[in-house]
């Protein structure tokens, strides 16, 4: 009870982060989109590596490095969360955070599909009638919108196919985070020499205060992903499952309640669409977990050395 009680309390710290996020970036302005995103590869470089080194485990980032297929997965990886970064600060930091939650509440739905294509998993009855309602969803935001809600689809497929990535190479989160980061510090710090060989960048013009907020930058990214994953390692998927909504909901509330983003009534049908498709996703996910412990508990008991 007490491995499930911390997975339980990792995973809500976790998705709680997450969901404050669309608060923490706005405090990193007047920096730009892509200086936010190289500041948060370096220092999230500078962060994991101490962190390696106290709990000892550069041998784990070593193995990774010499295998030439988790280099390269681990690569892809790097470019998609990257870019997730990046398409997530432009949508908080431009007054969109509702169009960005919207983005984590369908990534679910997304992530089934891709199994679908990638790795031919063949979905429930009930798991096509959800992925055919947030179909109709994001029809009917297209027409609120006027324009495809392109901020919250490219979220959700840069999450989802980065979860691809990280399903096909079985490297642990800090070793996996360090070597992602590690692949494009060079073109972030690149980035930062441009921007401030343009004059653009902020990080010493700005004052101490918003220097030490960019450098927190670094904490903010790697303290979720490890909380992440020490749910991940002591809770049912099922559990993760329904607490990952925490973190869109939070997302939500922030655009209405806090920034004063408008719901008009035909986008608010688009988001009640969505928790139906979500709905019907989750009730699907508890029984068919349900129905596998029953048959588990069935099971005859096997005697082990």
């Amino acid at each position: 009870m007490d491995e499930r009680r911390l997975g339980v309390f990792s995973g809500l710290g976790a998705y709680a982060l997450w969901g404050l996020f669309p608060l923490y970036f706005p405090l990193l302005e007047p920096a730009g989109g892509l200086e936010i995103v190289a500041h948060r590869v370096l220092w999230s470089l500078l962060f994991v590596g101490i962190l390696l080194t106290v709990v000892r485990r550069w041998g784990h980032v070593g193995a990774a490095a010499r295998n030439r297929r988790s280099l390269l997965v681990l690569a892809g990886a790097a470019v998609l969360i990257a870019a997730n970064w990046l398409i997530f600060v432009y949508g908080v930091n431009s007054g969109q955070v509702v169009e960005t939650s919207l983005g984590y509440f369908i990534n679910p739905l997304v992530s089934v599909l891709l199994g679908v294509v990638v790795f031919s998993e063949r979905l429930r009855p009930l798991q096509w009638v959800a992925v055919g309602v947030a179909a109709v969803a994001v029809l009917v935001l297209t027409l609120d919108y006027g324009r495809p809600p392109w901020i919250a689809l490219s979220l959700a497929a840069t999450f989802g196919l980065y979860g691809v990535m990280k399903k096909l190479v079985a490297v642990e989160a800090a070793p996996g985070l360090f070597l992602e980061t590690a692949l494009v510090a060079v073109p972030a710090a690149v980035t930062l020499t441009v921007l401030h060989g343009g004059g653009e960048g902020t990080f010493a013009d700005a004052g101490a205060g918003h220097a030490l907020l960019l450098m927190s930058s670094g904490v903010a990214t790697a303290v979720p992903l490890l909380l992440f994953a020490t749910a991940a390692r002591r809770i049912p998927l099922s559990t993760v499952g329904l607490l990952q909504y925490l973190t869109p909901l939070m997302q939500l509330a922030i655009g209405v309640f806090v920034y004063d983003e408008p719901m008009p009534p035909a986008r608010l049908a688009g988001f009640v669409i969505v928790w139906v498709a979500l709905a019907v996703f989750t009730a699907d996910m508890l029984r068919h977990a349900r129905s596998g412990a029953r048959r588990t508990s069935r099971d005859p008991v096997v005697a082990t050395p």
